[in-house]
């Protein structure tokens, strides 16, 4: 039977090798995983530059690609000084795109990688086409909206943008819009933009209305949200013209 519309990419998370051939055995068409630096996910199994070349060389032998998340906010020091070096050798190997949320970062990657895609990370909070429309004079192939926005709204930039559009269908969501947040760097000097996040929105909290405490222990946990779960509006998704369904969990475990 003849498809009418082309699927989508399907994009697993990969926080460890493990994690990366349960992926690809289970039908996702690309990975994305992080290397020993640059990465939101700090406190993942991330991958050492021999594995994660190893990595690449699996994913590619089953015909599937590889993105690396390049995703922190970055120092100036840090991209003059070290990230030509930890990028050189994925480049080399077929690295097929990087993830990044730091503009400074991405004209760099630009510049010196010509070739290798380029994909606006969530966290860079592209909210309208004029956002988009920056974001490839970046040069970048891809971008990940913010994940406020509505179907219409994401349609009308894969229209007007000349982008792919990557959407989140699938796992756990930042209390804040898009991973706009500071609440960890604030409460104990973690910064979510430097991969440190320690999720102070998963915990228990008393809520107070004045001097009234007004939950109790079964609803305690007023920060987080449930996981979500896009499966039910996949055809509208698919519709409106995304290129790439992705699904967040880094930090979960192989049977996730």
């Amino acid at each position: 039977i003849q498809r009418k519309t082309k699927l989508p990419e399907l994009l697993a998370p990969a926080g460890s090798f493990e994690h990366l051939k349960a992926a690809i055995k289970a039908g996702a068409d690309a990975v994305y995983m992080g290397g020993q630096q640059f990465g939101a996910r700090a406190y993942a199994d991330n991958f050492t530059g021999e594995k994660l070349v190893e990595a690449l060389h699996y994913a590619h032998f089953y015909d599937r690609r590889l993105y690396l998340t390049v995703n922190t906010l970055m120092k100036e020091k840090e991209i003059t000084e070290r990230l030509y070096d930890f990028l050189q050798p994925f480049y080399e190997e077929g690295l097929d795109g990087v993830i990044v949320q730091d503009v400074g970062a991405a004209a760099f990657i630009r510049k010196n990688f010509p070739g290798m895609e380029i994909h606006g990370s969530t966290q860079m909070t592209i909210t309208d086409v004029y956002g988009a429309r920056a974001a490839a004079r970046l040069g970048m192939n891809r971008v990940v909206p913010a994940r406020e926005l509505s179907l219409s709204e994401i349609r009308r930039m894969k229209e007007e943008a000349g982008l792919d559009i990557e959407v989140f269908i699938h796992g756990a969501l930042c209390y804040c819009y898009s991973g706009q947040c500071l609440m960890s760097s604030m409460i104990g000097g973690r910064s979510g933009n430097r991969g440190r996040c320690a999720q102070p929105c998963r915990l228990s909290y008393k809520v107070y209305d004045n001097d009234s405490q007004i939950n109790d222990k079964d609803n305690s946990f007023a920060l987080s949200p449930k996981d979500m779960c896009a499966l039910p509006i996949l055809p509208d998704i698919i519709e409106a013209g995304v290129y790439s369904l992705k699904i967040e969990g880094r930090m979960k475990n192989v049977t996730y």
